[in-house]
């Protein structure tokens, strides 16, 4: 549950409320009652909501036993109420996630979060909408968090004997490169540990048999997740011969051909790595269009653009929470990941201002490259994997964007014409990687309509047209 007191606490329901409306009591008529048990006393406090809004989501994390949901998946008030008062110690261990979505409906979440910034790293989590302290204790604390996983990475890494090795020959080459390093880096830091240069090293914490055992059960079917490159290329062809070619200059497509690859290669045999990574830099050129866009206005050159810029932020948004469904998968669990993602994003982000001062036409058509490609890649994976992915249940973070009663920013970075607004499932793991295919489509359409000026006629459109709230 994080850190802090209420980490303390075991089996135990929190309720996370959205405030954005008049306050009132919790009821069985509107969302299932719950309640919270402080780390100062054991007694249960009623939890609140807001009326009859639809931005009221109740989130209950770690129920202590998995409600009863019945056939259709629907879970009265005292079922769940029951769960939380049980925390008899047999059913402490056990504990499950349980989110109540906008139709009533309680979803099984996903019962471990196996990112490396589980807990106040994740949104919706303890800490979250804090105001962050100040640049020099964040910088510090996350150097000796990370300075701390990346001795252990070469020390205690598990990580090989965890992942199907790669199969193409550069793959391999990749891995037994990088396999050598770590081993080399892993004997240094023994070395310098010795020589009383570096702190005594401690083992990550072992998990109790009971937690050990649901860990591993759902870890074992995320390693046996694939992704076959040549079927991801197949597809695309597949799509080029349907819808045509994407027309971009030679000079455009080349980095785009080249990143590919290289995450083609280094990626081998590793999905959810490899998708962290991409929802990583995915974010960038969101962040970049809007950072121009404002200073545009704020130089008073173009004032035109804020409403794209409201959609970019929308986009951003949307990305974001594909990067912690990633997060919570395990994608960002090994260092190198991390190093190799986050310098990559700070690269490409100062290529896509570039780019977009020069040509903010040639920034979007690099963009609906990238895009068309997730949803290829996207779309391979959930087919390829769909028996075992309808196994897993939903990360936390996915149930709560895609089925919370607050959809507005959901709605918001999709400007293609749609009859009815989307209404994703989010049952398993499968509905959540077809969702993710569904928004990198959407993506694609804002791009394509960003350089023929069609976005301008689709916001007008959303303006006249009710919304969702």
């Amino acid at each position: 549950l994080g850190s802090g007191p209420r980490s303390k606490l075991t089996s135990t329901a929190f309720c996370f409320q959205q405030s954005r409306r008049r306050r009132g009591d919790c009821s069985a008529e509107t969302l299932p009652t719950c309640t919270m048990l402080t780390a100062s006393s054991a007694r249960p406090l009623k939890a609140t909501h807001y009326g009859a809004s639809r931005r009221a989501p109740l989130l209950v994390r770690a129920v202590s036993t998995a409600p009863n949901l019945g056939s259709d998946g629907k879970s009265r008030a005292k079922d769940v109420q029951k769960s939380i008062d049980d925390t008899s110690p047999a059913r402490k261990l056990g504990s499950s996630k349980v989110f109540v979505d906008n139709s009533g409906k309680a979803i099984k979440a996903m019962p471990v979060d196996y990112g490396f910034r589980a807990g106040a790293g994740r949104l919706y989590e303890e800490h979250y909408g804090e105001v962050p302290k100040n640049v020099l204790d964040l910088a510090g604390q996350n150097f000796r968090h990370e300075l701390l996983a990346m001795r252990r990475s070469f020390r205690f890494n598990p990580y090989y004997e965890q992942v199907v090795p790669p199969t193409s020959p550069l793959g391999k080459l990749s891995w037994s490169a990088g396999k050598a390093a770590a081993g080399a880096l892993g004997a240094l830091d023994a070395k310098l540990e010795g020589a009383g240069v570096l702190p005594q090293l401690e083992p990550p914490p072992a998990l109790t048999q009971e937690q050990g055992a649901e860990f591993d059960a759902i870890k074992a079917k995320l390693g046996s997740l694939r992704l076959s490159n040549d079927a991801v290329a197949a597809r695309e062809a597949a799509r080029v011969a349907r819808m045509g070619p994407l027309e971009s200059p030679w000079w455009v497509k080349a980095p785009f051909w080249a990143l590919c690859w290289v995450l083609d290669v280094v990626y081998d045999n590793r999905p959810i790595q490899k998708f962290w990574v991409l929802e990583t830099v995915a974010r960038i050129p969101y962040f970049a269009y809007i950072s121009i866009l404002h200073l545009y206005e704020s130089l008073g050159f173009w004032r035109a653009g804020a409403e794209l810029r409201k959609i970019h932020f929308a986009e951003e948004w949307n990305e974001l929470h594909h990067l912690q469904i990633m997060e919570s998968l395990g994608g960002d669990k090994l260092w190198v990941d991390r190093f190799m993602a986050y310098h990559a994003a700070i690269a490409y982000f100062w290529i896509l201002v570039v780019l977009f001062i020069a040509s903010p036409g040639l920034a979007y058509n690099f963009s609906e490259l990238i895009e068309a490609h997730a949803v290829d890649t996207y779309g391979e994976f959930a087919d390829a994997n769909a028996p075992l992915l309808k196994t897993l249940p939903p990360p936390l973070v996915a149930a709560q964007y895609y089925r919370s009663s607050d959809l507005y920013m959901f709605d918001e970075f999709q400007t293609s014409k749609q009859a009815e607004p989307r209404d994703p499932p989010c049952g398993n793991l499968h509905d959540v990687f077809n969702n993710i295919r569904d928004d990198e489509g959407e993506h694609v359409k804002t791009m394509k309509a960003c350089q023929d000026t069609s976005v301008q006629q689709e916001i007008a459109a959303r303006r006249a047209a009710p919304r969702r709230i």
